[in-house]
């Protein structure tokens, strides 16, 4: 493979063919782009991968400042190459939960270690069948491929409750995905929405700046102090292989609880996320309306809420459904053989969207490109 490649103003892609397209640039892209890399390596395929960001990162480029890991570095790696473990004397703590920050320099060099060829910022604006082939039409020119794995997350689509009266609300409403400091909400009323971790470190962050509250379906569930995300995966893994096994899986853990990462876990003991609130019945011009019928007065909501895949770019495949997937045989898509689908959540293999738990699928989805397109592999 050759290294990656940024585009000029109006500077096209340099070629109309490639064996495989990977569409996006992020940890499931680099995943599969890893094991492409070794399957191909005494073959000629041709590969090339469509990022739309202006460097590597992916989705992680687009997250808050300081956003933190669940897991130490060892259990945020993707496959071939560990997330280097930093120890440095401003933050000690570094190693146990790294920054967003040492995930995008871990991003790419990455891509530079396995000379990954990235090309951005190149948006894809759809994939449609052409005879044997799969175009795929991008703002810098369209490509014909062999094979196209998508591989573009859920970070530019967030969800966003269809909450009554949302439109009129006059204060501002941001989603964590636009989400970067407390700053600009120092010293007014916020009301954080959703219970997961993006709203524990949002929350975190905002109430020692604002006076915020959490507005939650259940009560968050927080780990013990000394429990990160390895414990998560594991009971995750152990609940996922019960299931199979038709086995009662209990609940020690699950991947919704909150981990206790230094700034929640400061906010915690300060007793800042303590203002829980139900969901919100309605909005209104200068507040929130309660299930019980009382009016608040708030200046700011940050949904974190979550996000859906992101595949408006497959729709003249016709292959997207009325819940916004694809249906895949493992990571391939039933109605399309020639398109694979990487990273999107479970459906697409089990902790696919995780960092530590996207290599399998990638695993399966190269060498499942490569038996379709007939080259030998190891």
């Amino acid at each position: 493979m050759t290294p990656a490649h940024s585009l000029a103003p109006g500077e096209g892609l340099p070629f109309a063919e490639r064996d495989v397209a990977v569409v996006g640039g992020g940890q499931a892209a680099l995943a599969v782009g890893y094991h492409l890399a070794r399957e191909l390596r005494k073959t000629d395929a041709t590969v090339a991968f469509f990022d739309d960001r202006a460097g590597p990162g992916g989705a992680w480029r687009g997250t808050w400042d300081s956003l933190r890991l669940f897991s130490p570095a060892e259990w945020s790696s993707l496959p071939g190459y560990l997330l280097p473990r930093h120890l440095g004397d401003a933050d000690p703590e570094a190693a146990e939960a790294p920054h967003r920050d040492d995930v995008l320099g871990y991003f790419a060099a990455y891509e530079a270690r396995y000379e990954l060829p990235v090309w951005r910022p190149v948006r894809v604006t759809a994939v449609r069948r052409d005879g044997d082939r799969l175009r795929v039409e991008t703002d810098r020119g369209d490509v014909r491929a062999r094979a196209v794995v998508a591989a573009t997350g859920t970070a530019s689509r967030p969800v966003v409750p269809d909450v009554p009266g949302r439109e009129a609300f006059g204060g501002v409403q941001i989603h964590s995905g636009a989400y970067r400091s407390a700053e600009p909400f120092a010293g007014q009323r916020v009301l954080v929405v959703g219970g997961g971790n993006s709203g524990a470190q949002i929350l975190a962050e905002v109430s020692a700046v604002a006076d915020a509250s959490w507005a939650v379906e259940t009560t968050p569930r927080f780990l013990p102090a000394d429990v990160d995300g390895r414990v998560l995966f594991d009971a995750a893994t152990a609940r996922y292989h019960a299931l199979k096994s038709g086995e009662d899986p209990g609940r020690p853990y699950g991947l919704g609880d909150v981990v206790q990462v230094p700034s929640v876990r400061a906010a915690k003991e300060a007793g800042r996320l303590d203002d829980l609130r139900p969901p919100i019945a309605r909005l209104t011009a200068a507040g929130v309306v309660w299930p019980d019928g009382t009016e608040e007065s708030v200046d700011v909501v940050i949904w974190c809420t979550g996000f859906r895949p992101a595949l408006e770019f497959l729709a003249p495949l016709g292959v997207i459904d009325d819940a916004g997937r694809v249906t895949v045989e493992a990571t391939r898509s039933v109605a399309e053989p020639r398109l694979w689908l990487v990273g999107y959540g479970s459906w697409t293999g089990f902790a696919s969207a995780t960092l530590v738990g996207v290599g399998r699928s990638a695993r399966v989805t190269a060498r499942e490109v490569i038996q379709s397109l007939s080259f030998p592999t190891s």
